[in-house]
């Protein structure tokens, strides 16, 4: 017999594999419980209902995105810098990881209320993250006071548009290229100097 703490790591790797290739939609409390070969009742253990699990792949997930930011970061970088590396980790990250996959997938395809939530909790913490980049570029200096919160909100959609939307219309940009526009834009400004 497996201890409690192996239980409880079991039915939450079967239930992020279940989520991975189901969606939220399709999974169930039977089929985490199929996955991880145990009985329902011992899901209800550790875990109230699905929205429970869910929320704990979530959180899992939400921080292995602030480690590979944190890893991304170097200090003897400028800020600018930092950001387009820290936003290239994260996108790659979101384009590799199969929940992140499945959840806009699912999404796309029937607007499951707690897909949206899931994308929205990712876009929240890389927004808070960078938010943190943006007030200790304002201390050092790095860029001029602004709200941070804002200014996060539109680096990100900035990147994303760049990387993302554009390639759907037009030649795709490289990583190069995105970091290079993203500067221009943000750093640099459109005023004639």
């Amino acid at each position: 017999m497996l201890p409690i703490i192996d239980r409880r790591k079991q039915i939450i790797d079967a239930a992020a594999k279940s989520f991975s290739m189901f969606g939220y939609k399709a999974t169930t409390m039977d089929g985490v419980a199929k996955i991880a070969n145990v009985g329902k009742g011992t899901i209800y253990t550790f875990f109230t209902n699905k929205e429970e699990l869910f929320q704990e792949i979530m959180n899992r997930m939400i921080s292995e995105m602030k480690r590979i930011a944190e890893e991304a970061i170097d200090p003897g970088r400028l800020f600018f810098d930092n950001l387009s590396v820290v936003l290239e980790h994260l996108l790659d990250f979101q384009e590799e990881h199969e929940l992140a996959l499945k959840l806009s997938q699912e999404m796309r395809e029937i607007g499951t209320p707690m897909a949206l939530e899931g994308l929205q909790q990712m876009e929240r913490a890389v927004v808070g993250y960078i938010a943190g980049q943006v007030t200790q570029a304002i201390k050092k200096g790095e860029i001029k006071p602004c709200e941070p919160e804002m200014t996060a909100f539109i680096m990100l959609k900035m990147y994303m548009a760049l990387a993302v939307e554009w390639k759907k219309t037009h030649q795709p940009l490289e990583k190069r290229q995105v970091a290079g526009y993203l500067r221009f834009y943000m750093e640099q400004g459109l005023a004639p100097v």
